[in-house]
């Protein structure tokens, strides 16, 4: 990874968390700390074989070009339908075509573009499933298997495909059921939701000491 690329990844995830729009939920972290551990210990992929500190300060900020958090996890009012609804990701505002990037290594298991979520990758990264969802682009069946296809952002992603962490998956799009261009990110473990929120706020927390530690 370059220098510049590591410092926008910085950037952008110190940008996400002073404008934390989200509660911080401390009595829940002895979970998401031990639900690192199972990531660094079962990563089915081997991509991860080190300990729970690198895989906070190694995992990628998922949006360039952040602007703000739309809409937390949890129970909200839909924007769309007007009712008491659960929200099982974290919204995150870019400019319409801004790249989406893969928050840890791991399998393209599932492209879909026929629902709520729009043109969508699902990466699985051992226990860990994350879905990004309204990305621009169509997904083809190729007989050969599917692939997400964005022509304009050059991206191209086969169903199976491994993904390096940081790597370009996406744009930001407005496919699907969205009132605006954002990025719909969805954390699972186990099968399990997960804050996205509480994730992002350890990687700043522990990106920042590594910073200061090597500067």
């Amino acid at each position: 990874m370059s220098y510049r690329l590591k410092f926008r990844w910085s950037r952008w995830l110190a940008v996400a968390a002073t404008t934390f729009l989200i509660s911080f939920a401390i009595n829940s972290w002895g979970t998401i700390q031990s639900h690192a551990s199972d990531l660094a210990e079962n990563n089915s992929n081997n991509l991860v074989a080190q300990d729970v500190s690198a895989i906070w300060e190694q995992g990628s900020f998922p949006v360039e070009n952040f602007q703000s958090y739309t809409s937390g996890f949890g129970y909200r009012i839909s924007p769309v339908t007007g009712k008491r609804q659960f929200h099982n990701g974290l919204d995150l505002a870019a400019p319409r075509g801004s790249y989406i990037r893969n928050w840890w290594g791991g399998q393209a298991t599932k492209l879909s573009d026929g629902n709520a979520c729009g043109t969508s990758i699902t990466i699985q990264s051992g226990e860990w499933q994350h879905v990004y969802c309204h990305l621009e682009g169509h997904v083809e069946d190729s007989g050969n298997g599917k692939y997400l296809i964005d022509k304009d952002g050059g991206i191209q992603i086969a169903q199976g495909q491994n993904i390096p962490v940081g790597a370009r998956i996406g744009r930001i799009g407005m496919t699907g059921r969205t009132t605006g261009p954002h990025l719909h990110w969805v954390l699972k473990h186990n099968g399990g939701y997960v804050d996205p929120a509480l994730v992002l706020k350890e990687m700043f927390k522990r990106q920042t000491i590594s910073s200061t530690s090597t500067s």
